[in-house]
């Protein structure tokens, strides 16, 4: 029988307490809701109701990571007096990037994420392929 060495899980107390070396893929959480950004903002808001989260990932044709949107902004959005129900997640004011690489050191994930008062970012690989999302902790 072969042993198999497994990396050690890292939790939000690991992280906190021990944040030095540690990258943004070691902190991430997973992506949730990805959608394409030719979606309505509508069918975007009944996606965030339906699976009870804060932000949808939203790509573009090819897959990319082309932003994050959040509860708020949609319903920032929805109540403006330029809205139509026909608006597309892509013609919508909202973060486009750049987001964090998957290498980044933590604690400059972190303080990029501060300087732009952002409180969760796209994880994404070195092709812009989302793979998760950092989150700021309180």
């Amino acid at each position: 029988m072969t042993q198999v060495q497994t990396r050690p899980a890292v939790t939000r107390a690991t992280v906190v307490t021990h944040g030095t070396g540690l990258t943004a893929r070691d902190a991430m959480e997973a992506p949730g809701p990805q959608v394409d950004d030719h979606m309505t903002v509508d069918v975007a808001m009944s996606v965030l109701i339906s699976a009870r989260v804060e932000h949808l990932l939203i790509q573009d044709e090819t897959g990319r990571c082309s932003g994050l949107v959040t509860r708020a902004q949609l319903a920032a959005h929805r109540g403006g007096s330029w809205y139509v129900d026909r608006t597309r997640l892509r013609d919508i004011p909202l973060d486009r990037g750049p987001f964090t690489c998957s290498a980044a050191v933590l604690g400059d994930a972190e303080a990029a994420m501060r300087g732009r008062t952002l409180d969760v970012s796209p994880v994404v690989d070195e092709h812009g392929y989302p793979l998760g999302i950092l989150s700021l902790f309180p």
